[in-house]
């Protein structure tokens, strides 16, 4: 267990996408309205979210190509190559960029709330914007991972040990948790939950990570084929070719099941996060008649309560949540976009950076401004609704291609849960268009 932990990588960066303060303060206003009734839905998001994201990781090691480039070659001919281009683009780009705003300023509002000084808002959201550009501007992809890593690990023992402060009853936990019950008034939260969970972006992002990380098997193959030519010489040569097949084929097993451990790690912590965060809620403000509106709320009113102690906590949590999402999602789409349009997706490339950085620079620009581009917004929310389930029903038709994953396609077990969530998204995303229209009118 603890070799698989230190072999945590690409799935850690979705993780650290889907915690953002966007996913505390839906958590939190969940949890203070409606208790525990909620935390299945948190259960059942983290269990769509690592089958698709498992899949994901297969495309990228496996087929050695991202979501993004995939998407680009199934639809070259297509009339529907440069719409379906145009939407993605749009919806992470310019989604991205606006919901950038919101997670800084999020975060920056918990912090705040902490050191009462309202002021003090725009130097936190400046700070993270800034940490957050000096890792794109030094960081290869492994340092990038490394240091996402650390800033997971601190943010889910902020929220862990708050959670220990707290206290919560853990029965109606566990109860909530295995019991599906929508209490009056919760199906928009539960709807908001399972969004802010599974994520069209985050499975470009895994994807180009998965293939990134374990991309060094074409360069051992290249390394080491000509020595196992070379060393078997003395035997037939098909067998040296058929002994060079299964090397690589042992190499690419081992990849895919590192793979997948490390889905299942980190999506599993990032799951148990986001069901701390509803507990801590619950028990901290449900039925108390305290308003909470978002998660600088939450920060302020545990005072005086728990006293110091849970606040800091929070606060911290909500910093390292604001800087993993100020990260991840510059970078899923610079992965997305790059390779959408086919030029290199290398963290340390200079188009790369240009699309990460501009995206960080937007939403940083509209936090520290105050700017509230309702159009932008609603506009990405309109995009986001659509391109959850054509992205997510794309990933189960390109994961049953034998030409590209050869026996590593899905299995039917696989199709069956894959298409049952997109039904799932295909509601969701009708859901989040109506919402957006309704504000237009």
């Amino acid at each position: 267990m603890l070799s698989r932990l230190k072999n945590t990588g690409p799935a850690i960066l979705v993780t650290a996408a889907f915690i953002g303060p966007g996913t505390v303060t839906v958590c939190t206003i969940a949890g203070a309205q409606f208790g525990y009734a909620l935390a299945w839905g948190l259960v059942v998001a983290m269990l769509s979210a690592i089958a698709l994201q498992e899949m994901a990781a297969r495309l990228g090691v496996i087929g050695q190509k991202g979501l993004g480039e995939t998407l680009a070659d199934s639809l070259a001919g297509s009339v529907w190559k440069w719409p379906l281009i145009l939407l993605v683009i749009s919806a992470l780009y310019v989604g991205n960029s606006a919901y950038q705003a919101g997670n800084l300023t999020g975060a920056a509002l918990g912090v705040a709330a902490v050191t009462g000084d309202d002021a003090s808002v725009k130097v936190y959201a400046g700070l993270i914007a800034l940490i957050a550009g000096a890792v794109f501007l030094r960081g290869s992809y492994r340092l990038i991972e490394r240091f996402l890593i650390v800033v997971v690990l601190f943010m889910s023992l902020a929220f862990i040990t708050t959670f220990m402060v707290v206290k919560p009853n853990l029965s109606a936990l566990l109860q909530g948790a295995v019991v599906p019950v929508i209490p009056e008034g919760g199906l928009s939260t539960l709807i908001t939950l399972i969004g802010t969970t599974v994520v069209p972006y985050n499975l470009f992002l895994h994807s180009s990570a998965a293939r990134t990380r374990w991309q060094a098997l074409d360069r051992l193959n290249a390394v080491d084929g000509p020595r196992a030519i070379e060393g078997l010489r003395a035997v037939e040569g098909l067998r040296a070719v058929e002994g060079l097949r299964a090397v690589e084929g042992l190499r690419a097993e081992n990849a895919l099941k590192a793979a997948r451990s490390d889905t299942i790690i980190s999506i599993s912590i990032g799951g148990l996060v986001s069901i701390l965060i509803l507990s801590t809620a619950a028990a901290s403000f449900f039925g108390s008649g305290a308003v909470i509106e978002n998660a600088g709320d939450m920060a302020y009113q545990l005072e005086p309560v728990f006293g110091d102690s849970a606040k800091y906590l929070l606060a911290a949590g909500l910093f390292a949540a604001g800087l993993s999402s100020a990260i991840t999602a510059p970078m899923a789409t610079a992965y997305a976009v790059s390779e959408i349009l086919g030029m290199k997706s290398d963290t340390t490339g200079t188009v790369f950076r240009f699309i990460a950085l501009s995206v960080l620079a937007f939403g940083s620009l509209s936090a520290l401004l105050e700017l509230r581009p309702l159009e932008i917004i609603l506009f990405a929310q309109l995009a986001n609704g659509l391109l959850l389930p054509i992205i997510a029903l794309f990933l189960v038709v390109v994961m049953n291609q034998k030409s590209l994953l050869g026996k590593h396609t899905n299995t039917w077990v696989s199709n069956i849960i894959g298409l049952t969530i997109v039904v799932l998204t295909s509601s969701l995303g009708v859901r989040m268009v109506l919402s957006a229209l309704d504000l237009l009118r």
